[in-house]
Protein backbone atom coordinates (compact mmCIF):
# COMPACT_ATOMS: atom_id res chain seq x y z
CA UNK A 1 0.00 0.00 0.00
CA UNK A 2 1.31 3.45 -0.84
CA UNK A 3 0.31 6.95 0.11
CA UNK A 4 2.02 9.12 -2.49
CA UNK A 5 5.73 8.97 -1.72
CA UNK A 6 5.20 7.10 1.56
CA UNK A 7 4.98 3.31 1.42
CA UNK A 8 2.90 1.56 4.07
CA UNK A 9 3.39 -2.09 4.92
CA UNK A 10 2.00 -4.09 7.80
CA UNK A 11 3.31 -7.04 9.75
CA UNK A 12 0.69 -8.13 12.24
CA UNK A 13 0.09 -5.27 14.66
CA UNK A 14 3.05 -3.23 13.39
CA UNK A 15 2.87 -0.81 10.46
CA UNK A 16 6.00 0.41 8.66
CA UNK A 17 5.98 3.84 6.99
CA UNK A 18 8.80 4.34 4.49
CA UNK A 19 9.43 7.78 3.05
CA UNK A 20 10.41 6.97 -0.50
CA UNK A 21 12.31 9.49 -2.56
CA UNK A 22 15.69 7.77 -2.52
CA UNK A 23 17.14 9.67 -5.47
CA UNK A 24 16.96 12.83 -3.28
CA UNK A 25 17.96 11.08 -0.03
CA UNK A 26 14.28 11.35 0.93
CA UNK A 27 14.37 15.14 1.05
CA UNK A 28 10.90 16.39 1.93
CA UNK A 29 8.77 18.36 -0.50
CA UNK A 30 5.08 19.28 -0.44
CA UNK A 31 4.01 15.97 -1.97
CA UNK A 32 5.90 14.06 0.69
CA UNK A 33 4.38 16.14 3.48
CA UNK A 34 0.91 15.44 2.11
CA UNK A 35 1.72 11.74 1.85
CA UNK A 36 2.97 11.62 5.44
CA UNK A 37 -0.25 13.20 6.69
CA UNK A 38 -2.35 10.77 4.65
CA UNK A 39 -0.32 7.81 5.89
CA UNK A 40 -0.84 8.92 9.50
CA UNK A 41 -4.60 9.04 8.93
CA UNK A 42 -4.58 5.54 7.42
CA UNK A 43 -2.74 3.81 10.23
CA UNK A 44 -4.63 5.76 12.89
CA UNK A 45 -7.90 4.42 11.49
CA UNK A 46 -6.75 0.79 11.63
CA UNK A 47 -7.40 -0.35 15.20
CA UNK A 48 -5.43 -3.54 14.58
CA UNK A 49 -2.21 -1.48 14.39
CA UNK A 50 -0.66 -1.05 17.83
CA UNK A 51 2.79 0.33 16.96
CA UNK A 52 4.46 1.85 13.90
CA UNK A 53 7.94 2.23 12.44
CA UNK A 54 9.14 5.20 10.38
CA UNK A 55 12.14 4.82 8.07
CA UNK A 56 13.59 5.98 4.75
CA UNK A 57 14.05 4.20 1.43
CA UNK A 58 17.52 3.58 0.05
CA UNK A 59 20.58 4.76 1.95
CA UNK A 60 19.09 7.75 3.73
CA UNK A 61 16.51 8.49 6.40
CA UNK A 62 15.88 12.08 5.29
CA UNK A 63 18.17 14.88 4.19
CA UNK A 64 15.55 17.38 5.38
CA UNK A 65 13.44 19.87 3.48
CA UNK A 66 14.13 20.00 -0.24
CA UNK A 67 15.64 23.45 -0.85
CA UNK A 68 14.27 23.49 -4.40
CA UNK A 69 10.76 23.00 -3.02
CA UNK A 70 10.79 26.22 -0.98
CA UNK A 71 13.57 28.49 -2.29
CA UNK A 72 11.29 30.25 -4.79
CA UNK A 73 8.44 30.86 -2.35
CA UNK A 74 7.49 34.35 -1.23
CA UNK A 75 7.82 34.98 2.53
CA UNK A 76 4.04 34.51 3.11
CA UNK A 77 4.02 31.32 1.03
CA UNK A 78 7.08 30.06 2.87
CA UNK A 79 5.65 30.81 6.31
CA UNK A 80 2.20 29.38 5.70
CA UNK A 81 2.47 26.92 2.83
CA UNK A 82 5.77 25.39 3.93
CA UNK A 83 6.55 25.96 7.61
CA UNK A 84 3.07 25.89 9.10
CA UNK A 85 1.96 23.10 6.79
CA UNK A 86 4.97 21.03 7.82
CA UNK A 87 4.19 21.73 11.47
CA UNK A 88 0.65 20.40 11.06
CA UNK A 89 1.91 17.18 9.45
CA UNK A 90 4.61 16.64 12.07
CA UNK A 91 2.11 17.25 14.88
CA UNK A 92 -0.19 14.69 13.28
CA UNK A 93 2.59 12.11 13.39
CA UNK A 94 3.74 13.06 16.88
CA UNK A 95 0.23 12.62 18.29
CA UNK A 96 -0.55 9.24 16.73
CA UNK A 97 -2.41 7.08 19.24
CA UNK A 98 0.19 4.32 18.83
CA UNK A 99 3.91 4.66 19.63
CA UNK A 100 6.19 5.40 16.69
CA UNK A 101 9.73 4.02 16.38
CA UNK A 102 12.12 5.75 13.96
CA UNK A 103 14.64 3.53 12.18
CA UNK A 104 17.45 5.90 11.20
CA UNK A 105 19.11 4.03 8.36
CA UNK A 106 20.84 7.15 7.07
CA UNK A 107 21.60 10.76 7.95
CA UNK A 108 18.87 12.78 9.69
CA UNK A 109 19.60 16.43 9.00
CA UNK A 110 17.50 19.56 9.37
CA UNK A 111 13.91 18.63 8.65
CA UNK A 112 14.99 15.01 8.66
CA UNK A 113 16.04 15.30 12.31
CA UNK A 114 12.81 17.16 13.07
CA UNK A 115 10.95 14.25 11.46
CA UNK A 116 12.91 11.74 13.54
CA UNK A 117 12.19 13.89 16.60
CA UNK A 118 8.45 13.23 16.40
CA UNK A 119 9.02 9.52 17.10
CA UNK A 120 8.76 8.06 20.58
CA UNK A 121 11.88 5.91 20.11
CA UNK A 122 14.85 6.38 17.73
CA UNK A 123 17.15 3.55 16.64
CA UNK A 124 20.17 4.69 14.61
CA UNK A 125 22.72 2.89 12.50
CA UNK A 126 26.31 3.53 13.49
CA UNK A 127 27.33 5.36 10.29
CA UNK A 128 24.66 8.07 10.37
CA UNK A 129 25.05 11.75 11.19
CA UNK A 130 22.55 14.03 12.94
CA UNK A 131 22.33 17.82 12.90
CA UNK A 132 20.47 21.06 12.22
CA UNK A 133 22.46 22.81 9.46
CA UNK A 134 19.82 25.42 8.58
CA UNK A 135 21.66 28.50 9.91
CA UNK A 136 24.52 27.73 7.53
CA UNK A 137 22.03 28.52 4.74
CA UNK A 138 20.79 31.66 6.45
CA UNK A 139 17.66 29.82 7.58
CA UNK A 140 16.33 28.59 10.92
CA UNK A 141 14.81 25.24 11.87
CA UNK A 142 11.11 25.51 11.06
CA UNK A 143 9.44 22.19 11.78
CA UNK A 144 9.81 22.18 15.58
CA UNK A 145 13.61 21.99 15.71
CA UNK A 146 13.73 24.80 18.27
CA UNK A 147 10.58 23.68 20.05
CA UNK A 148 9.89 19.93 20.26
CA UNK A 149 13.58 19.08 20.03
CA UNK A 150 14.40 21.43 22.92
CA UNK A 151 11.66 19.86 25.06
CA UNK A 152 12.81 16.35 24.25
CA UNK A 153 16.58 16.69 24.12
CA UNK A 154 17.43 19.86 26.00
CA UNK A 155 18.26 23.40 24.92
CA UNK A 156 22.04 23.03 25.05
CA UNK A 157 22.12 20.09 22.66
CA UNK A 158 19.93 22.01 20.22
CA UNK A 159 22.12 25.10 20.62
CA UNK A 160 25.17 23.10 19.62
CA UNK A 161 23.45 21.95 16.44
CA UNK A 162 21.49 25.08 15.49
CA UNK A 163 23.99 27.76 16.59
CA UNK A 164 27.30 25.96 16.34
CA UNK A 165 26.45 23.82 13.34
CA UNK A 166 27.72 20.68 15.05
CA UNK A 167 26.95 17.41 13.29
CA UNK A 168 26.87 14.46 15.66
CA UNK A 169 27.81 10.85 15.06
CA UNK A 170 25.37 8.16 16.11
CA UNK A 171 27.44 7.32 19.20
CA UNK A 172 27.61 10.97 20.26
CA UNK A 173 23.88 11.31 19.62
CA UNK A 174 23.30 8.30 21.87
CA UNK A 175 25.24 9.94 24.68
CA UNK A 176 23.23 13.13 24.27
CA UNK A 177 19.91 11.29 24.28
CA UNK A 178 19.11 12.17 20.66
CA UNK A 179 18.78 8.47 19.87
CA UNK A 180 17.91 5.54 22.11
CA UNK A 181 19.92 2.76 20.53
CA UNK A 182 22.80 2.42 18.05
CA UNK A 183 22.99 -0.65 15.81
CA UNK A 184 25.22 -1.80 12.98
CA UNK A 185 24.76 -0.60 9.41
CA UNK A 186 21.83 -2.23 7.67
CA UNK A 187 20.07 -3.39 10.83
CA UNK A 188 18.05 -0.36 12.03
CA UNK A 189 14.80 -1.40 10.38
CA UNK A 190 14.86 -4.89 11.84
CA UNK A 191 15.78 -3.53 15.28
CA UNK A 192 12.94 -1.01 15.06
CA UNK A 193 10.48 -3.72 14.01
CA UNK A 194 11.52 -5.83 16.98
CA UNK A 195 11.09 -2.89 19.36
CA UNK A 196 7.69 -2.06 17.84
CA UNK A 197 6.59 -5.68 18.21
CA UNK A 198 7.55 -5.52 21.89
CA UNK A 199 5.33 -2.47 22.27
CA UNK A 200 2.50 -4.09 20.32
CA UNK A 201 2.50 -7.10 22.67
CA UNK A 202 1.67 -4.90 25.67
CA UNK A 203 -1.80 -3.70 26.67
CA UNK A 204 -2.94 -1.41 23.82
CA UNK A 205 -5.25 0.73 25.94
CA UNK A 206 -2.57 1.18 28.60
CA UNK A 207 0.04 2.06 25.95
CA UNK A 208 -2.23 4.66 24.36
CA UNK A 209 -3.07 6.28 27.71
CA UNK A 210 0.56 6.15 28.88
CA UNK A 211 1.67 7.97 25.73
CA UNK A 212 -0.91 10.70 26.41
CA UNK A 213 0.14 10.99 30.05
CA UNK A 214 3.80 11.36 29.08
CA UNK A 215 2.82 14.07 26.59
CA UNK A 216 1.10 15.99 29.39
CA UNK A 217 4.06 15.63 31.74
CA UNK A 218 6.54 16.79 29.09
CA UNK A 219 4.48 19.86 28.18
CA UNK A 220 3.62 18.58 24.71
CA UNK A 221 0.05 18.83 23.42
CA UNK A 222 -1.16 19.46 26.95
CA UNK A 223 -4.71 20.60 26.14
CA UNK A 224 -5.33 17.98 23.47
CA UNK A 225 -3.92 15.17 25.60
CA UNK A 226 -5.94 16.15 28.68
CA UNK A 227 -9.17 16.27 26.67
CA UNK A 228 -8.39 12.91 25.06
CA UNK A 229 -7.73 11.35 28.46
CA UNK A 230 -10.92 12.82 29.89
CA UNK A 231 -12.96 11.62 26.94
CA UNK A 232 -11.54 8.10 27.21
CA UNK A 233 -12.37 8.10 30.93
CA UNK A 234 -16.03 9.04 30.56
CA UNK A 235 -16.70 7.18 27.29
CA UNK A 236 -17.28 3.86 29.07
CA UNK A 237 -19.37 5.16 31.98
CA UNK A 238 -22.96 4.32 32.74
CA UNK A 239 -23.74 8.02 32.89
CA UNK A 240 -22.77 8.46 29.25
CA UNK A 241 -24.91 5.48 28.24
CA UNK A 242 -27.83 6.94 30.17
CA UNK A 243 -27.32 10.38 28.66
CA UNK A 244 -27.32 9.01 25.12
CA UNK A 245 -30.35 6.82 25.82
CA UNK A 246 -32.26 9.76 27.31
CA UNK A 247 -31.45 11.96 24.33
CA UNK A 248 -32.57 9.25 21.90
CA UNK A 249 -35.78 8.57 23.87
CA UNK A 250 -36.47 12.30 24.35
CA UNK A 251 -36.71 12.04 28.15
CA UNK A 252 -34.84 13.58 31.09
CA UNK A 253 -31.62 11.76 31.94
CA UNK A 254 -31.39 9.94 35.29
CA UNK A 255 -27.67 10.17 36.09
CA UNK A 256 -26.41 7.97 38.97
CA UNK A 257 -22.70 8.69 38.96
CA UNK A 258 -22.14 5.25 37.46
CA UNK A 259 -18.47 4.84 36.47
CA UNK A 260 -18.83 1.23 35.37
Amino acid sequence: MTSGTVEITRDGAVAVLTVSRPEKLNALDLDMLAALGEAADRIEADRQIRAAVLTGAGRGFSAGGDIKAWAGMSPPEFGHGWVRHGHRVFERLATLRMPLVAALNGHALGGGLELAGIADIRIAERQIRIGLPETGLGMVPGWSGTQRLVRRFGAQTVRRMALGGEIFSADTALGLGLVDQVVETGTALEAARTYAQTIAARGPAAIEVAKLMIAVASGEDRGEAVEALGSILVAGTGDLKEGVAAFTQKRPAQFKGDWS
